[in-house]
């Protein structure tokens, strides 16, 4: 099969049966990339990961790109781009009409009810995903160290962790 078309199949089933956004679609991203295709490492989707969220946009769309662009090029990145972002673009448009309609339906409400674990689940499992292959010594670990403390104590903002990180890793892997 084309490469192009392999890449639109896959995000287009990722775009599909993504839920939560942002951190929920990285265990689904990295199962169909890294595990499925091989077209990442487990290294190599941890940096996905960092430019994704170093870069402005969604993680979905900047994570879709990368991997289309490596495996596709310029093309590549368009067509993933394009099948990550299709299914919610027809799926909301559709969702809207119909919501009002049956907004208080009780299986709606318990559809809902039922998705918002499972959101919550996905998001949990982001970081142990991403976690693998991350700490390459205890240089990277203090790196991590502090950014956890600073997020969690001083809620800082992730725009400065991130020039932070980059700044310690300048000073620490120089």
């Amino acid at each position: 099969m084309n490469i192009n078309l392999q890449v639109l199949f896959i995000f287009l089933k990722i775009g599909l049966f993504s839920f939560g956004g942002g951190n929920a679609i990285l265990p689904l991203i990295r199962q169909e990339v890294v595990a499925g295709t091989g077209w990442l490492t487990p290294s190599e989707f941890t940096d996905l990961v960092a430019v994704s969220q170093a870069t402005p946009g969604p993680i979905a769309i900047n994570g879709a790109s990368y991997v289309g662009y490596k495996v596709g090029g310029f093309t590549g990145s368009i067509i993933a781009t394009l099948g990550v972002v299709l299914p919610t673009f027809i799926i909301m448009l559709t969702f809207t009409k119909f919501f009002l309609m049956f907004k208080d339906n009780k299986y709606v409400k318990y559809a809902f009810t039922g998705l918002i674990p499972a959101t919550v689940g996905l998001i949990a499992a982001a970081p142990i995903l991403v976690s693998s292959g991350s700490f390459i010594d205890y240089k990277s670990f203090i790196i991590f160290a502090i950014a956890l403390f600073a997020s969690y104590k001083y809620k800082a903002d992730p725009i400065l962790m991130t020039i932070a990180a980059g700044v310690l890793g300048i000073l620490f892997y120089k």
